[in-house]
């Protein structure tokens, strides 16, 4: 039984510091704070890595801005999508981006705990879920001086275990979690994963050129699934001259 009504936004405004940028896939466009966290190329591979399946029913855990829940809807048209923000003003600032690109009828926008997703969104009621989790822990670099840059950066009071575990929760057994994490604390989020049985299965390193060492890795998994992994090319983004690579550009729908 789904407990949590979505926010309904019935006008498209701007507040003080706001403004729209380009979601640059899609004609989508985005409405974000200038002195907050806004969406970066990590949200646009999970949106482009994760394997959405027509009419799947996804979650977004975390959405902040709602740029992966608006960029999975542009990717698919017949997905449906429950994002799951606790900042009441980001939710409510997704929202209204959810108005503006005119897909209301498919992504809702749910201000909430991620923790408590399953309790009112359905337990075993999703095909997909997906996260951008915070990259960093509770102490372990400088803090951010405003609270919502704070919380879409540092774990807080959220651990990767705990969104990991909601994940487990909101699917159905053989549904996928997908997230982009620092490449550095893979061996971390895979082990939540397995505690949570999710089963990593897809795996693909994100390098800035090929000679670069990965800085994020992409990581799909299944609930309940089987142990063996599947390894992808590494995605490069960039030529060793500074341009985008051709991946790059399938990936912004510029190909």
């Amino acid at each position: 039984m789904c407990l949590s009504d979505p926010l309904h936004i019935s006008e498209i405004t701007l507040l003080e510091g706001e403004r729209v940028d380009d979601l640059q896939y899609n004609g989508m466009k985005i409405i974000q704070k200038t002195n907050a966290f806004r969406f970066g190329t990590d949200a646009v591979l999970l949106a482009d890595f994760a394997l959405v399946r027509k009419n799947d029913r996804v979650a977004d855990l975390g959405t902040g801005t709602g740029a992966i829940a608006l960029l999975i809807a542009a990717h698919h048209e017949n997905a449906q999508i429950d994002a799951v923000e606790i900042q009441e003003d980001m939710a409510e600032m997704a929202a209204r981006s959810v108005l503006m690109n005119h897909v209301s009828e498919r992504v809702r926008i749910h201000n909430m705990d991620l923790r408590n997703a399953p309790g009112s969104l359905g337990y075993g009621k999703f095909d997909q879920v997906v996260c951008n989790p915070p990259y960093s822990k509770e102490g372990a670099a400088l803090q951010s001086v405003r609270e919502n840059q704070r919380l879409s950066r540092h774990e807080g009071d959220t651990t990767i275990g705990e969104i990991c575990r909601s994940a487990a929760q909101l699917l159905k057994t053989g549904g996928r979690f997908s997230v982009v994490f620092p490449a550095q604390r893979a061996f971390e989020m895979m082990c939540e994963m397995k505690n949570s049985h999710l089963a990593p299965k897809r795996i693909r390193c994100v390098q800035g050129t090929k000679n670069h060492a990965p800085r994020l890795i992409l990581i799909d998994s299944v609930k309940m699934g089987g142990e063996q992994l599947h390894w992808l090319p590494p995605l490069i983004l960039k030529n060793e001259d500074g341009s985008e690579t051709e991946e790059w550009f399938r990936i912004y729908g510029r190909a």
